[in-house]
């Protein structure tokens, strides 16, 4: 049983006891779709509803909010067939186009101004790299997520400085896509675990091989001096050792700092913290 009640329909009236009965209020969207339910049992005597205003009150507002636009961009017809057909039963979701290539991708882009992108990395006339730099270049609030098979270091860093906010593996469970799409939409990035495991180890090593040998005490001693314009006699007298001494620590100091001048080396130093005036 159905019966029309404003903005929203009352549902499956049932007897309940002996002089009551328990119903549902679902408030309805222009499509018939439940947006919120208000339960109520009514009596000889009473009739309670909990909250009905609030309840409507938050299902409109929730319809205010405009879906998440999407763009789909994927070489192979039978994936983004798949993908659209997933997506489109969010409610929050919104389709807006399909590319099946880099350079379509970059067009579509631009005529429809997606929100999220989903975006495939290997495909003919441009790769979603590529794609993602030129979007990336027009529109830089549109947000990407590349969904791939791929998870080699190459594809993964490559695609990370191109802009991308979110990266899947085609074989991610609907549950997780679905997040993705919604937490890159917030501003926030959402990478699949083990690719994630692999941007660290390489920032771990990216750290070490940028970072200069550390300084032994003494180096820093003499570095101290050079700092304040003394010559190799200078520190010498100062630390009471030989000149060809301090020569060694001053080759040691531009070895480990990759400088090859006095200053270069006091001014890294000072920038660094190493020393101060």
């Amino acid at each position: 049983m159905s019966a029309p009640f404003g903005g929203a329909r009352l549902f499956g009236v049932s007897r309940r006891g002996r002089f009551g009965v328990r119903a549902s209020i679902y408030y309805t969207d222009i499509r018939g779709a439940r947006a919120a339910r208000l339960t109520f049992s009514a009596s000889a005597m009473t009739i309670q509803a909990r909250s009905f205003a609030s309840i409507i009150s938050a299902a409109e507002e929730s319809q205010t909010m405009p879906p998440i636009k999407i763009l789909i961009v994927d070489d192979h017809t039978i994936v983004r067939d798949g993908l659209n057909t997933m997506l489109d039963r969010q409610d929050d979701f919104a389709v807006v186009g399909e590319a099946g290539d880099g350079r379509e991708a970059a067009r579509l882009a631009r005529q429809l101004a997606p929100d999220v992108i989903l975006m495939d990395l290997r495909m003919p006339e441009m790769s979603g790299v590529e794609a993602m730099r030129a979007i990336g270049a027009e529109n830089p609030d549109i947000k990407t997520i590349v969904l791939t098979t791929f998870d080699t270091d190459e594809y993964i860093f490559d695609a990370i400085e191109a802009g991308a906010k979110g990266y899947l593996l085609k074989d991610a469970s609907r549950e997780e896509l679905f997040s993705a799409v919604r937490t890159v939409h917030r501003g926030e990035s959402q990478i699949e675990p083990g690719v994630a495991a692999k941007l660290l180890n390489r920032f771990k090593q990216l750290s070490r091989a940028s970072a200069p040998d550390a300084l032994s005490e003494r180096e820093v001693e003499v570095l101290q001096l050079i700092a304040r314009g003394a010559s190799n006699r200078e520190i010498a007298g100062e630390l009471f050792i030989r000149e060809s001494t301090v020569k060694t620590h001053v080759a040691n100091i531009f070895q480990k700092m990759g400088v090859s001048q006095r200053t270069e080396a006091v001014t890294q130093a000072l920038q660094r913290g190493i020393i101060r005036l």
